[in-house]
């Protein structure tokens, strides 16, 4: 089974190494990390570096395809044609079409998610309207048919698992959650927006406004918006 997971810079690491170490253990899985083209891929911290080993040509019929989010260069990669032209033309065939965090905002801009229910990182989930998404903001993971769309970064491991135990049973996904101990106890207990104080929501809110600031959004974003308003006219007078 072909996984391809979706590399573009500024990309968030986890959204895609998180869900990495537990579908690379499903048996006869082939993943790929897929760009543009075989490349170095800068994450958005600026310093943890991947690779892309295949490019969107050499990848044309992936089973599954995943794609991460960004804490600052989402709508870089919403108005990245290439890359959209490519989901369009896999999500016809894959048997999976992922996405972690807000990884959504690029389903929803190649058209994937209109009509469908989704989920995305808490402070993006309002965006997912204008796709024709409907947001459901208290759910780790949704699916709806083959789309399968994960909160905020660290529910793409949780993504992964769920993946694992429809495809290979509950079995297999226990013995990928015990061979990477993923076993959360975590310290503190504000791990979502009902569950933060208010002191803490305003302050992550502003830290993550703060990183995602990019001169490109002010213009991506209206471009996106107008694209997939005219897009959805056109199929009305199609029709």
């Amino acid at each position: 089974m072909q996984i391809a997971i979706v590399l573009y810079q500024g990309m968030t690491a986890l959204d895609a190494i998180g869900p990495y170490e537990v579908l690379r253990s499903m048996p006869n899985a082939e993943i790929r990390f897929v760009s543009h083209q075989p490349q170095p891929i800068t994450t958005d911290s600026g310093v943890l570096i991947l690779a892309a080993t295949h490019s969107y040509d050499e990848t044309p019929k992936p089973d599954i395809v995943l794609v991460p989010g960004s804490s600052a260069d989402t709508t870089t990669a919403m108005a990245d044609k290439q890359l959209i032209t490519w989901l369009k033309q896999v999500h016809q065939t894959t048997q999976l079409t992922l996405s972690v965090c807000s990884g959504a905002l690029v389903l929803g801009a190649a058209g994937i998610l209109d009509g469908h229910p989704a989920t995305t990182h808490w402070l993006a989930q309002s965006a997912l309207k204008a796709f024709g998404a409907e947001p459901r903001k208290n759910e780790r993971i949704v699916k709806s048919g083959k789309i399968v769309t994960a909160a905020g970064v660290s529910a793409g491991i949780d993504l992964a698992l769920e993946i694992v135990k429809d495809l290979h049973g509950q079995e297999r996904a226990e013995i990928s959650q015990l061979l990477i101990e993923y076993d959360p106890m975590p310290p503190v207990s504000s791990g979502h927006p009902s569950k933060a104080s208010k002191e803490v929501y305003k302050k992550a809110k502003a830290e993550a406004l703060r990183d995602a600031k990019n001169l490109k959004n002010v213009i991506s974003v209206p471009q996106i918006i107008w694209q997939t308003a005219i897009q959805k006219a056109r199929k009305k007078f199609a029709a």
